[in-house]
């Protein structure tokens, strides 16, 4: 017999923890208006590289094919970062950007002021041109400007930013405090159906509805969503390292079972988006929470559909038939 439920979690992570947790970003502008942006962030498939890009197009002023190269590798080469991990790359690196972004922007305004006869607080740029907003004077291009800066120097125009998230640190004495400076959340719902004869359970319908600030890439977004959510259903139904006497039993992807595209089902995605103040454009994060709330789901749905309650990971065939033989000797 197959039976269906229906399992709800809901979760919050925290972002960016405050502390030491800086981000600094170096931009480097060249004579035909190209940007090289230097982070040590470095993109492990998640594309933040995409993201940065598009913060420091915006903030500069610049179309996004301006962005000649991202360099993405450790503190030899680039700003000392704390890296690619805790969700922290788009709100902190990205933040970090942001400010290195409008700093390059105020080099070119003043550069600008000039070349074009008028007062710096009157120059805008964006999509690569600089012109009065008082003035009907032709606009003068962004890498004339650069390239008659660079003539002076012989160096590429650089500019940097530093972005340290803060926490609200409390009561020394009973240790209570806010340590991070802002959160996202997330409720996920897990249609199941489970063969009572055979312990399999089959993933029918997941819905996901995040709260990851402003979406600075929606693409990214639903990428992460996905990604989070198939690593939860391994986490709930299959993924489980096997030891015996200190050796790894199911040491190859042959025997240890990740989730395919056959158990993972389309994926309903709702997007609340909020305006995160201290975020790059609003934005948040959206790396690890997609996880966090998938299995309990699950588990809550296994529960709805035959009244049994897995508490040990994962919830494989065997362990949910034999739940289910418990549940009828001792009823």
């Amino acid at each position: 017999m197959k039976k269906r439920g229906v399992g709800m979690a809901v979760m919050w992570y925290p972002v960016g923890p405050g502390g030491s947790n800086p981000a600094t970003a170096r931009l480097q502008m060249d004579e035909f208006g190209k940007l090289t942006m230097f982070v040590s962030s470095p993109d492990i498939g998640q594309g933040s590289s995409t993201a940065l890009s598009q913060i420091a197009a915006d903030a500069v002023g610049i179309p996004l094919e301006w962005i000649d190269k991202v360099v993405a590798v450790d503190s030899d080469h680039s700003p000392a970062d704390f890296g690619s991990v805790g969700s922290r790359v788009t709100y902190v690196q990205g933040n970090a950007i942001r400010l290195a972004g409008e700093n390059m922007r105020n080099k070119l305004q003043v550069a600008a002021q000039e070349m074009m006869n008028t007062s710096v607080d009157r120059i805008e740029i964006a999509n690569g041109k600089a012109w009065d907003s008082d003035s009907i004077i032709d606009p003068v291009d962004v890498e004339n400007i650069a390239r008659s800066e660079i003539k002076k120097t012989n160096e590429p125009l650089e500019s940097i930013g530093t972005f340290a998230p803060t926490g609200v640190y409390g009561d020394r004495e009973t240790g209570q405090a806010i340590v991070y400076p802002t959160f996202v959340y997330a409720t996920q719902i897990v249609e199941v159906e489970v063969d009572t004869e055979t312990g399999e359970v089959k993933i029918i319908r997941m819905v996901a509805a995040h709260d990851s600030g402003q979406i600075i890439n929606p693409m990214l977004v639903d990428g992460q969503i996905a990604g989070g959510i198939a690593q939860g259903i391994g986490m709930a139904l299959s993924e489980e390292v096997l030891i015996k006497n200190g050796q790894t039993l199911n040491p190859s992807l042959s025997d240890y079972l990740l989730p395919t595209a056959m158990e993972v089902p389309d994926i309903e995605m709702i997007h609340i988006e909020t305006t995160e103040d201290t975020g790059p454009y609003g934005a948040k994060c959206v790396g690890e929470p997609a996880l966090v709330a998938t299995a309990p789901a699950i588990i809550n749905a296994i529960h709805d559909a035959t009244g049994v309650r897995i508490t040990s990971l994962p919830a494989t065939p065997e362990k949910v038939l034999e739940a289910i033989h418990d549940r009828v000797r001792y009823s």
